[in-house]
């Protein structure tokens, strides 16, 4: 006869001895059971952390990573086998221009094809907030890619996005350049009381409807016009939703050092991490500021202040024709610049102004060191694409024109900002940014691919290359950085900067985006002579646990969501 303290004193001995055998299995032993949707067996896995890499499986279920172990007897509906391939966090742009291009093509194919699982936008512009004076603007704006403004808000547009379809996560900073738009215009004038309290609530809606932070490009008009105080004074009420700033700062070249004090002052006096876009040194006169620049942002980041940069793996860099001109010439927006270009004693008084070396304005002309230095890429008018992949000099020639007047003929014919490349940095500095652990990366461009719409214009070939080229050129070929390093930055990184939500590390409980590549290959292969061209390396890639990528191939699934900053109200 059993009795009931003996039933208890048995049942406890075998709870026990339970536990005791689950103890000695790995932690993925209570998913097993279970079976996955899709197993990735013996692979290097990069957890995101910087530290060293594991042969182990992983196991994703729905849309997140159910496991990192010992998975070989366990079942899945997709087996992957990774021998000899790295296994690493989906990575992250930190400055992705697709917010045209994925409503044209969801699948972000250049992007996808590198192992770039989320884009964040917001240098300076962003889709939202719109009104009619912005909506006008964007759709006046709008070159090879055509589209309407079904939005409002910033958070709208996102969602825009998921519901249409995208390949990847998207997130956006709110542009404050676009603030300005919506409540002031395009002039050079301070904001009233009134009119910045009216931006004050601006970014309190979109912070807490998801937005990430304040995005400037401070060298570009009408950003141009906004004093440090204003930019304060924004960044104060993002800081309340734990948002981020984050800069192109008002000047990368003559006045360098000045520009990340501005960044610096904005951060301290707001209570608000902050980050330099495409860290660099623009004009060779200015290429030996970047060990002090560095050393800057160090003595900031020893005072308490999260100073954080990303930057792009190429000696040029990609903006405007117009950014050849001074801001004065853009003040009341680009109909008010045509029409000045259109003058002739404003031309002589512009082409004076480009001549002459100045502290004043980002002269980007003199930065480059010359016409020849000048890459045309992205031009609006059909009549104008021909000069497409030609460099300044080369076109000033066929026109008979000298280039300064040849700058002013093209925009004031093409009526847009013209795409242009500027050879203005240095292979050097480069490899001293890519040192600093702090520093992340962006591609400056739109995810794309080699048809359609996409090929009526030259992109920089960052569009295509820049995370492979970091991987494959400055890892593997260069060792400039170890593998685990660049992963961390990769993925890691960006996401703690940004507070994303579980994101950013091959850890159980996280999202499944996930990037399978051949260290051995992985490379990029644009050009500034044939940008057109797909990195290679990248076998296979998951977001949100949805295969995108098979065997180097998209697949054409959309699971991309809009990812929202910490500040977002439910």
């Amino acid at each position: 006869m059993v009795f009931p303290t003996q039933v208890l004193t048995l049942a406890v001995t075998i709870l026990s001895m339970l536990s005791s055998a689950l103890a000695t299995e790995p932690s993925t032993r209570s998913p097993k059971s279970a079976g996955f949707d899709v197993i990735i067996k013996g692979g290097t896995v990069y957890d995101g952390t910087g530290a060293q890499p594991r042969h182990v499986d992983l196991a994703i279920r729905g849309d997140r990573i159910a496991g990192v172990g010992d998975f070989k007897t366990a079942k899945a509906k997709t087996i992957i086998d990774a021998t000899d391939l790295a296994v690493a966090p989906g990575f992250i742009n930190m400055l992705s221009w697709s917010n045209e291009s994925l409503i044209q093509d969801g699948r972000s194919q250049s992007e996808i094809r590198q192992g770039v699982t989320t884009e964040i936008m917001g240098e300076g512009e962003s889709m939202g907030p719109v009104n009619d004076r912005v909506r006008e603007h964007m759709l006046r704006e709008q070159s090879d890619i055509k589209y309407e403004i079904k939005w409002n808000t910033l958070a709208e547009y996102l969602h825009y996005l998921e519901t249409r379809g995208i390949s990847c996560n998207v997130a956006s900073f709110i542009g404050a350049a676009t603030l300005r738009e919506y409540v002031i215009g395009f002039e050079d004038k301070a904001p009233t009381r009134q009119q910045l309290d009216q931006m004050r609530e601006l970014v309190r809606k979109e912070m807490e409807a998801g937005a990430l932070g304040i995005g400037t490009a401070l060298m570009y008009p009408p950003a141009f016009f906004a004093k440090t105080e204003e930019l304060t004074e924004l960044c104060k009420v993002a800081a309340k939703y734990q948002g981020k700033y984050i800069s192109h700062i008002r000047s990368e070249g003559n006045r360098l050092l000045e520009s990340l004090d501005e960044l610096i002052r904005i951060s301290r006096e707001a209570g608000i991490p902050a980050e330099l876009y495409h860290i660099k040194a623009a004009g060779q006169q200015n290429w030996s500021k970047m060990d002090q620049l560095l050393s800057h942002i160090e003595v900031a980041q020893k005072e308490g202040l999260k100073i954080r940069a990303n930057m792009y793996m190429y000696t040029a860099s990609g903006t405007g024709l117009d950014a050849c001109l001074p801001p004065w010439t853009e003040d009341g927006g680009y109909p008010a610049l045509f029409k000045r270009l259109r003058d002739p004693a404003t031309r002589e008084k512009i082409a004076a102004q480009v001549k002459t070396p100045t502290d004043e304005w980002e002269n980007v002309y003199i930065a480059a060191g010359g016409p020849d230095r000048i890459l045309l890429v992205g031009f609006k008018s059909e009549k104008l694409k021909p000069l497409t992949g030609k460099t300044l000099a080369a076109v000033a020639e066929m026109r008979g024109k000298d280039p300064i007047s040849t700058i002013m003929d093209l925009i004031s014919e093409d009526e847009s900002r013209i795409g242009t490349i500027y050879f203005e940095m240095s292979e050097e500095n480069i490899k001293k940014e890519l040192a600093k652990p702090w520093i992340s990366f962006g591609s400056d461009e739109a995810s794309q691919a080699p048809e359609g719409v996409f090929l009526k214009s030259n992109p920089h070939p960052r569009a295509y290359g820049n995370f492979a080229r970091v991987l494959g050129k400055y890892v593997r070929d260069e060792k400039v950085i170890p593998m685990t390093e660049a992963i961390r930055r990769l993925s890691g990184l960006p996401a703690t900067n940004l507070s994303l939500d579980h994101r950013g590390f091959i850890k159980e409980g996280m999202f499944a985006d996930v990037v399978l590549f051949d260290p051995a290959t992985i490379a990029d292969r644009a050009t500034f002579e044939k940008p057109h061209q797909y990195a290679v390396g990248v076998k296979h890639v998951f977001v949100n646990g949805v295969q995108v990528l098979r065997d180097g191939e998209h697949t054409g699934a959309k699971p991309g969501r809009a990812l929202w900053g910490p500040g977002k109200k439910l």
